[in-house]
């Protein structure tokens, strides 16, 4: 038995690799495809173009990121967009004109010499913003952390509401300038290659380049990837297993020596990293960091994405993503339309972007009814929800059916 176990096993992880290996593959080519995909019939009008796919990665990057701290650590977070406005803003800070006193520039790309501002190549910011990103995670945590249920979400809540009120209005503190309020930080540098990279023939500054959507689009997927990896990596660590423990009962963890504090900040933390990453570069794509992108409902997005692919599952919450990333961007304008042309006359002006968070929220109802584990569920999880209830130990019901079946004689 162990060594069909064993076998079996392998060829599971052999068809997983198999099959992350080909969206991999499908990912890199998707930019040289998507034309030819979109002249499709039927399916033509519902593909995403280049530029949608860069917002969808990076939002289902920051979803990976919430990830670590509702799924593994089982930490209710209602207020992750501080984290996002944190790294778009420190993009926005080193890689921009706003200091316009200073004159800076090192390693930036597409801009001339001498120009007002900080300038630090967008690739070391990216990296920078991650680490600032993550120093706020741990000052947003420490006095939060101790909370517990719902007093954690309302305080977490309370501080995704403070930042960007504080970016709208941090435009003169003490006569200093630090987000330009209202009107944000425009224009942010670019990410790209520089005069090294044009020497082989890789574009110096990605938005002076013809093919600026795909280069973005094929970072976007790195850093996809990068989180992703870090993201497995750490649930199978020691760390990871700390996190678990203490989403399944914390005061048996506590018990068991696990420091709670410590284990719950790493959580934050981490997950913060990935999403100032994730808000720099999504800063860079776009050009600016504006204080109407950091609204209290990009959290309840992030967290629909990780409730729909399921609580603690990477891939879950990867196509959860995708999916309503797929609706925000492109996906509901694009069935209002074909509804709009359906020839329905009480559907002509029928647009489902204003209803846009209910239906979300429909969506999430029916997963909950359906489907409460997820499209992808994490399997201890699953294993909890469908095999599991409340009052009955994990072991117990896993042995029950063995238990009452043995025959009294066999004793």
């Amino acid at each position: 038995m162990t060594a069909l176990g064993t076998r079996a096993r392998s060829a599971a992880g052999n068809r997983n690799t198999v099959v992350v290996a080909s969206l991999i593959v499908l990912a890199v080519l998707y930019p040289t495809i998507v034309d030819s995909l979109q002249s499709l019939p039927l399916i033509g009008d519902f593909v995403p173009s280049t530029d949608s796919m860069v917002v969808m990665v990076v939002f289902s990057t920051m979803a990976i990121g919430l990830n670590m701290v509702v799924g593994y650590a089982g930490l209710l977070d209602l207020g992750y967009v501080a984290f996002y406005a944190v790294g778009a803003y420190t993009a926005g800070w080193f890689a921009s004109q706003q200091f316009d006193q200073w004159s800076f520039q090192f390693g930036a790309v597409g801009i001339a010499d001498g120009l007002p501002g900080i300038h630090i190549s967008m690739w070391f910011v990216l990296l920078v913003a991650g680490l600032l990103t993550m120093f706020a995670g741990i000052v947003i945590g420490l006095p939060t952390l101790r909370l517990l249920g719902d007093y954690l979400a309302i305080v977490t809540l309370g501080f995704g509401e403070i930042v960007p009120q504080f970016v709208r209005n941090a435009d003169n503190l003490g006569g200093f300038d630090l987000t330009h309020g209202t009107f944000g930080i425009s224009p942010i540098d670019s990410l790209g290659f520089g005069a090294i990279g044009a020497a082989i023939g890789l574009p110096e500054s990605f938005r002076q380049s013809s093919q600026r959507a795909e280069w973005y689009f094929w970072i976007a997927v790195l850093i996809l990837l990068i989180t992703i990896f870090c993201s497995v990596r750490l649930r199978d660590s020691r760390l990871g297993r700390a996190w678990i423990a203490i989403r399944e009962d914390e005061t048996a963890a506590a018990a068991m020596g696990i420091p709670l504090m410590r284990t719950k900040t790493w959580a934050y933390a981490l997950g913060a990293f990935f999403g100032g990453v994730a808000g720099a570069f999504y800063a860079s794509f776009k050009g600016g960091a504006f204080p109407a992108d950091f609204y209290f409902n990009i959290s309840v997005f992030l967290l629909c994405m990780v409730i729909l692919g399921g609580i603690g599952s990477v891939w879950g919450v990867l196509l959860g993503g995708m999916i309503l990333g797929y609706l925000n961007v492109e996906g509901l304008a694009t069935i209002g339309s074909k509804i709009q042309q359906s020839g329905i006359p009480k559907l002509d002006g029928f647009d489902p972007t204003k209803y846009q968070f209910g239906i979300y929220g429909i969506i999430i109802v029916l997963m909950m009814l359906f489907r409460p584990t997820g499209l992808i569920p994490e399997r201890r999880h699953k294993i909890e929800m469908v095999e599991g209830v409340h009052d009955t130990p994990f072991y117990d019901v896993q042995h029950e059916g063995t238990l009452t079946d043995r025959d009294p004689s066999d004793d």
